[in-house]
């Protein structure tokens, strides 16, 4: 599978429960070396001590797709598509979701589907990939710990991918690489030299990610001021990253993360 620098390119951000919480955990397990091309991490998001009110989890837009379900009630499993705006959960007081974050174009692959399909949409997993589901349901129980969750999964994809064959178009990641190297910032009809017409590139595109190449590198885009913005030493200039100014900025993360950045960063 040509994907091989997407791992070293893109690092999908989703923002960390509030610092002042102790009664809800996030963590994220990165899976077996060989997996990397294929799942960014295993997460897992739970409570430690009942709620007293419902939390409200918000997804910022990252071009990934994600598998998750409740340790709980394992035999409810569920998919995201591609979001091309944030998705916001109201997840009750107490939970213990698991779930996996595909790289993108990689959960199609797998699975033989449509991406435009599940584009938008939370779907039940067993109408989407029902072995999955089924194996899901029966292959953990509220009591699993971590390292057992990375380990059955890690089995499971390690065996899908040694019995398939992956054939994936090389002008595709070509055109994802050439826009994880720009980091969003590039004009897709002008910087892109990957012989295909815009109509083919969009039809790929659609089929292997579930949005447009215009609405994968706004993501992109997004993802690396956020990542920046996180991290200490990084830094980003709203010209640098493609943006016209701080209203843009503000409109964008209002999008793609249902919030502004002062607000996000000072939570």
């Amino acid at each position: 599978m040509n994907n091989r620098s997407i791992w070293h390119l893109y690092t999908p951000i989703q923002p960390a429960v509030s610092s002042g919480r102790r009664d809800i955990v996030y963590q994220e397990l990165v899976p077996e070396p060989r997996l990397q091309n294929f799942i960014y991490c295993y997460w897992q998001l739970k409570t430690v001590d009942t709620l007293d009110e419902p939390f409200y989890y918000r997804v910022a837009s990252d071009s990934c797709m994600d598998l998750f379900f409740d340790l709980n009630r394992p035999t409810e499993s569920f998919v995201t598509g591609f979001a091309g705006s944030y998705i916001g959960f109201t997840l009750g007081k107490e939970f213990n979701y698991i779930g996996i974050r595909f790289l993108p174009s990689v959960f199609p692959q797998l699975f033989r589907i449509n991406a435009s399909d599940l584009t938008g949409s939370v779907e039940a997993l067993e109408s989407v990939v029902p072995e999955l589901s089924r194996f899901i349901g029966n292959m953990f129980e509220a009591i699993t710990q971590p390292v057992q969750i990375k380990s059955i999964f890690d089995n499971y994809f390690l065996n899908l991918i040694s019995n398939i064959h992956l054939q994936p178009d090389t002008r595709l990641y070509a055109a994802i690489n050439a826009i994880l190297q720009a980091k969003g910032n590039l004009k897709i009809g002008k910087d892109l030299d990957i012989y295909l017409s815009h109509r083919q590139l969009r039809r790929l595109f659609k089929s292997y990610i579930g949005g447009t190449p215009k609405s994968f590198s706004r993501i992109i885009r997004f993802q690396h001021v956020l990542r920046s913005a996180l991290l200490p030493a990084q830094h980003y200039s709203i010209g640098e990253a493609g943006y016209s100014d701080q209203a843009h900025l503000i409109r964008e993360f209002r999008n793609f993360y249902g919030s502004t950045p002062g607000r996000l960063f000072s939570s």
